[in-house]
């Protein structure tokens, strides 16, 4: 037996875009927000930085200099009229969250404030520019508390713990979706006319991250196996300051304050690799700088890791050494209160996992698995596509960090999460609640819930030969080995293989636990289906794309190939098989060329 719910529109995911989507959908069309965690406990409020967008309140700054900074962040591989659209829509997007009520840190005037993060610049001097609008180093956190009452105020509903586990196509349109709930162990079926997926990434994969326990790619694994493909799985950010062992994030607005990067002869080394910008270079950049510094035997005695040193006479130092100064022109000159109290949070973590205070001793850092570029081909209103033709699935839409517009191409610039799933969840919201509008609730096939079952007896039936937590380890152990910050193709080719063993001794895991009520082990196991699904779908594609760009970096092709790989990935899991296609970038009015920083 199953319930069954109706709704114009179901948001699968209750994070920023989800939210954000739900907001705008619920204003025309019967909403719902299908989540498996609380919507305020969702990795949103782990960003910390700022959301990016050219106000200008700092100094000048325009939404065309954040589209350039954007398309050459991206390696050039992000789509140009996509990114277009993003950027200028920034910064209505954050004047909206002001008026619904986000604390932003203020300016003495009382306007929104902004910092620098690395990879904006004014596209004039090639200097920092200040656009990062933040609340403190709590950014995300706001967002998702400004956008939760929002949601609440327009009467959304709310399924809470529910882990949605199919999607319902009937016909080739979407009808809905079956999620099991985490309280009874029930199936429920959530009839739509118009899905919205907004599930975040699928970081848990690599062995060292930054994301969440929830992060396991839920949404992107649903669809896949629905037959949509997955665009530039390969390209997955390592964001340079993680926490050392634990992988926990450091913000770049660290950074962006002054703080530098300092290996183990007590250099700051990022004058190497990015003479003009330095420590603010995109993360790419800065993530191969890390390990090669490592690599060459400079890390902090030998091992692998390096400094971030925020304290405020050394931010000093090198601020007097770049001539950097404050937007009146006088010399930039920190204190360790400004310090802590612009970091407050990043402050509180540091002193709780390392027993380091920012402001008395440098910080041990080393890259962490962080945000997926690729994941569900979508155009810039959220329309999920089928090929690479851009066929759209009626009534199935997709926003945040589980779709790839493509905004963020083969590295995505600080800031733009934030941006990405304000702009996108946006429009996903408003263009699934005209879908909805203009057409009949579709019917639903008979066999409804019978895949989803049928997922749960596999997993309560099979012959327990294999241990899951054994089998999540060792992919992990092969994805951060050979997936990671650098790339051979010998490595991809193992990582491939060894996946696939995997896969196949997954299909021998039995969980013990037989209750049916908050049985997370059963989940658990579940969602470690879906991460080794995308880590299959993220080793071909990368073992495929014989070029480095961006966050895909291949010793044994170092280059960027224009010429053969100035194309997306669209990648098809076909039962033990990956089948790939590709499609072009859109180029509007940045030809590709060399990343200078």
């Amino acid at each position: 037996m199953s319930q069954t719910h109706n709704y114009d529109v179901i948001i699968v995911g209750g994070g920023g875009a989800g939210l954000m989507a739900a907001l705008y959908a619920s204003q025309n069309a019967k909403t719902a927000v299908v989540s498996k965690l609380y919507p305020i406990r969702s990795h949103t409020g782990a960003a910390q930085g700022g959301i990016g967008a050219a106000l200008g309140n700092i100094e000048e700054d325009h939404w065309e200099w954040h589209a350039y900074d954007t398309v050459k962040g991206s390696d050039y591989l992000g789509d140009q009229d996509a990114i277009e659209f993003m950027c200028e829509q920034a910064v209505q997007s954050v004047y909206d969250l002001e008026h619904f009520g986000l604390p932003f840190s203020r300016t003495p005037e009382g306007r929104i404030t902004q910092r620098p993060f690395g990879g904006h610049t004014n596209n004039k001097t090639g200097k920092s520019v200040h656009r990062s609008c933040y609340a403190a180093d709590r950014t995300g956190h706001m967002i998702l508390q400004t956008l939760f009452q929002q949601c609440v105020k327009n009467d959304t509903q709310f399924y809470n713990e529910f882990h949605v586990m199919d999607l319902i196509l009937q016909d080739g349109k979407t009808a809905g979706v079956v999620a099991l709930e985490l309280a009874t162990g029930e199936i429920h079926v959530f009839h739509a006319k118009a899905v919205i997926f907004a599930t975040g990434g699928h970081g848990r994969i690599w062995d060292i991250t930054s994301n969440a326990y929830a992060y396991t790619g839920d949404g992107a694994a649903v669809l896949a196996r629905r037959g949509i493909p997955m665009e530039d799985m390969e390209f997955f950010q390592f964001h340079p300051t993680g926490i050392i062992k634990l992988g926990i994030l450091i913000t770049e607005a660290v950074r962006g304050e002054g703080g530098v990067l300092i290996n183990g002869k007590g250099e700051r080394f990022m004058e190497r690799y990015a003479p003009n910008i330095k420590d603010l270079a995109s993360r790419d950049v800065v993530s191969r700088a890390l390990y090669l510094e490592v690599k060459a035997g400079n890390g902090i005695d030998g091992k692998n890791y390096v400094y971030l040193d925020a304290r405020p006479d050394v931010i000093n130092k090198y601020a007097a050494l770049d001539g950097r100064t404050r937007p009146d022109g006088s010399p930039y000159r920190v204190t360790a209160d400004e310090i802590t109290s612009k970091i407050p949070d990043i402050t509180d973590f540091c002193r709780t996992y390392l027993g380091v205070d920012p402001v008395k001793d440098p910080m041990p850092v080393q890259p962490t698995a962080h945000y997926a570029m690729g994941g569900i081909p979508t155009n810039k209103f959220g329309e999920v596509l089928m090929d690479e033709n851009g066929t759209i699935v009626p009534g199935l839409y997709a926003a945040g960090e589980c779709a790839c517009v493509s905004v963020h191409g083969a590295n995505r610039l600080g800031t733009n999460s934030l941006v990405d799933l304000v702009v996108f969840g946006k429009h996903a919201g408003i263009k699934a609640a005209e879908y909805a509008k203009g057409v009949d609730y579709p019917v639903l096939p008979e066999d409804t819930i019978a895949f989803t079952q049928e997922q749960i007896d596999r997993l309560r039936n099979g012959s327990g030969k294999e241990n899951p937590a054994k089998i999540g380890q060792e992919m992990r152990t092969v994805m951060m080995d050979h997936v990671g910050v650098f790339r051979t193709e010998e490595g991809l080719a193992l990582a491939v293989e060894k996946v696939k063993e995997l896969r196949q001794r997954y299909s021998e895991v039995r969980t013990q636990d037989a209750s049916t009520i908050y049985n997370m082990e059963l989940l658990n196991t579940w969602e470690l289906g879906n991460m080794l699904d995308l880590a299959l779908v993220t080793a071909e594609s990368a073992l495929a794309r014989k070029e480095s760009r961006g966050a895909h970096a291949r010793e044994d092709f170092p280059n960027r190939n224009d010429q053969d790989w100035m194309k997306h990935t669209f990648a098809w899991l076909e039962d033990e098989k990956v089948r790939l296609g590709y499609k072009p970038v859109t180029v509007t009015q940045f030809e590709p060329k060399e990343r200078k920083y």
